[in-house]
């Protein structure tokens, strides 16, 4: 999907509703948009149509969202504020948001009923929606809206902090990209007249890819004094700055940045825009929106400081040119979101929809609970084109539930679920669900408590026949708000262990 448009579009928002004084829900309005964007093709605000919002609220977020029925109104007052702004920011006519009005009146009775039938949902959104609404596909990076919390700078030691594998474009773009960075165009003209650029032409040389290496090298390691940002202190700082840009992969909002470097420094606050102007003018920072993140070039030049550091600073291959398996084990590694997006859109544009199925539903078979979620999930993305390769799942012990889902939530034939493939499939979607878990126990607590399986059926799962059985009754144990059933599931898991002990 489109991120930069998003997040441009929330920006102005949020900025349209304090000055006419509306409550803005901008996250659900965020997530409206990422969904129009992600399945419906939509680009632009000017691309919503009255039948978008038929699209996403009666069979996008049914499949899709993790919510009880009741929230159903929420959504819509959000769909109903998203129209006002599309009106008034001039993305729509009057007659069109007249008619968008019509069809979200239409909507709003049916969507309550639309959300609790189980017949809706999809492979990304568990029988009984036990982690949060977006954390079924997080392993395959789709944007959960939250703001990252650089923290501290991390170690520098590689034992410690290992960096991330960084995807770069090839070499004939970068030495391209070096013709558009004022810095570089200003050392190598005939005098230059700034004394950043004057400085650096004296202090480096070589072939162009080595002297723009040293560059960043020197901009953040030397003690530049103020001449790379304005400010003595921030100059300090860009060394900690870029490592945590390098490490996140994605663009940040700048409020984020003017943050984290607020905290580093004593001087006074930061002036963002001034300085994210100059760091722009270095070639080292690019700007979309109200977000901001490391150039190609910078990153490539980071990495090339950091091997000489001799730290491990690995490559990370394009998992569009991976098979079924290379592709999942890439996306359970960690992908940035509009990286793994970018990989998983281009993987399937490569196959005809049987094909692709074919393929992920192969690799998914014996797999763990976590890698066999990723497959299904991006099968979930699939029409019925797809039917005969997934129908064919039917006779595989432990994809035949997530088949049932998926035929049945396309109107296909599909056969009923028995008792034990209910529990089976329950424990294999809370089995996927258990790294996010044990990274916020609390978010995952509270939406268990909120929609997560009763206790007459947690006390049946330990009868189940699946490897990760135990680990999930334990979770459940630890996590579930309600007494009675937080018990339920460490008896389940007593009995769980004692059976597989005989």
């Amino acid at each position: 999907m489109s991120i930069e448009w998003v997040n441009r579009a929330i920006d102005h928002l949020r900025a349209w509703g304090r000055t006419r004084g509306v409550d803005v829900d901008a996250d659900e309005v965020r997530l409206l948009c990422d969904y129009a964007s992600d399945y419906l093709d939509v680009d632009k605000l000017g691309d919503f149509t009255p039948d978008t919002f038929d699209e996403l609220l009666l069979s996008i977020y049914p499949r899709k969202v993790i919510a009880p029925p009741e929230s159903a109104s929420e959504t819509v007052a959000a769909a109903r504020t998203l129209v006002d702004y599309l009106r008034d920011a001039g993305e729509v006519s009057e007659a069109t948001a007249a008619a968008m009005r019509d069809r979200i009146a239409d909507i709003a009775p049916r969507m309550p009923e639309a959300l609790a039938d189980p017949a809706n949902f999809g492979m990304a959104k568990s029988l009984f929606s036990a982690i949060g609404p977006e954390s079924l596909e997080q392993s395959i990076a789709v944007p959960s809206g939250e703001l990252p919390d650089l923290g501290e700078a991390p170690c520098d030691c590689p034992g410690c902090s290992p960096l991330p594998a960084v995807r770069l474009p090839p070499p004939g773009d970068l030495l391209a990209g070096l013709a558009d960075v004022p810095l570089w165009v200003e050392i190598h003209g005939p005098e230059p007249r700034q004394g950043l650029a004057e400085d650096l032409r004296r202090s480096t040389g070589g072939e162009p890819p080595r002297r723009w290496a040293e560059i960043v090298a020197h901009l953040v390691e030397r003690d530049t004094g103020g001449a790379v940002t304005g400010r003595a202190d921030l100059d300090d700082e860009l060394y900690d700055l870029f490592d945590m840009l390098y490490r996140l992969q994605v663009p940040v909002p700048v409020t984020v940045i003017g943050d984290y470097l607020d905290e580093l420094t004593e001087d006074g606050p930061v002036d963002l825009p001034g300085t994210l102007g100059r760091l722009a003018w270095c070639g080292l920072v690019e700007q979309e929106g109200g977000s901001a993140g490391l150039t190609p070039l910078a990153v490539w030049a980071l990495r090339e400081h950091y091997l000489t550091l001799g730290l491990d600073a690995p490559l990370a291959g394009d998992l569009a040119d991976a098979d079924a398996t290379g592709l999942i084990e890439g996306l359970l590694e960690g992908v940035p979101t509009e990286l793994a997006e970018s990989d998983i859109t281009r993987w399937l544009d490569r196959r005809a929809p049987g094909a692709a199925a074919a393929e992920l539903l192969a690799a998914a078979v014996g797999a763990p609970a976590v890698a066999r979620g990723i497959a299904v999930t991006i099968v979930d993305r699939l029409g019925a084109e797809a039917e005969a390769e997934v129908r064919a799942c039917l006779d595989d012990h432990e994809l035949r539930p997530h088949a049932i889902h998926w035929l049945a939530s396309r109107g296909l034939p599909a056969p009923a679920l028995t008792q034990e493939e209910l529990l089976w499939v329950s424990i294999d979607m809370l089995a996927l669900a258990m790294p996010s878990a044990e990274e916020d126990p609390d978010v995952f607590g509270e939406n268990m408590a909120a929609s997560g399986p009763p206790a007459h059926l947690i006390e049946e799962m330990w009868r189940v026949d699946h490897p990760d059985v135990v680990d999930v009754l334990e979770l459940l144990g630890r996590s579930l708000s309600d007494g009675t059933v937080a018990k339920a599931a460490r008896k389940a898991a007593f009995k769980a262990r004692s059976r597989s002990i005989r």
